[in-house]
């Protein structure tokens, strides 16, 4: 069987959460709790997706935009999986996603020793910017990374 990719939801926060726990390259902090995700795709309607196969989760990602400018996170295919286009085909929905709401451009955060995202998204044609330095601030009372 081949894999439905599909918008997500939140009723698929368990199996999208234990994906991502299993996914090196993808960190889970504080702010993936389900009420977070709930959050995050009221604010981005429809533009989040995961693909299911034989109603298992077998890849996902989160997708949203700030008005300007659209953001993918948490891109993740099961390891059974890779190699088969799942993870282009989430991608190419969220950007299409993005572009029926006006987002023209958008950027996907890879941590730095995270080689194979880099190589996935340098083979899809991404442009890997050199010229721009990211900073965070973490805003929670304790100071913790979340």
């Amino acid at each position: 069987m081949t894999a439905v990719v599909r918008g997500m939801t939140i009723d698929d926060y368990d199996a999208v959460l234990t994906l991502w726990e299993n996914s090196p390259g993808v960190a889970v902090t504080d702010d993936d709790t389900r009420e977070g995700v709930s959050a995050f795709l009221r604010r981005n309607p429809g533009l989040s997706h995961v693909a299911v196969e034989d109603g298992l989760v077998v890849g996902a990602l989160l997708c949203g935009h700030d008005g300007r400018r659209g953001y993918i996170s948490h891109l993740a295919v099961s390891d059974s999986h890779r190699r088969r286009g799942i993870a282009g085909e989430l991608v190419d929905r969220c950007v299409a996603g993005l572009h029926e709401v006006g987002i023209r451009k958008c950027h996907v955060l890879v941590f730095s020793d995270n080689r194979p995202a880099q190589s996935f998204w340098d083979a899809s044609g991404w442009l890997q910017r050199a010229n721009i330095a990211i900073f965070s601030m973490f805003t929670a009372p304790d100071g913790r990374d979340s």
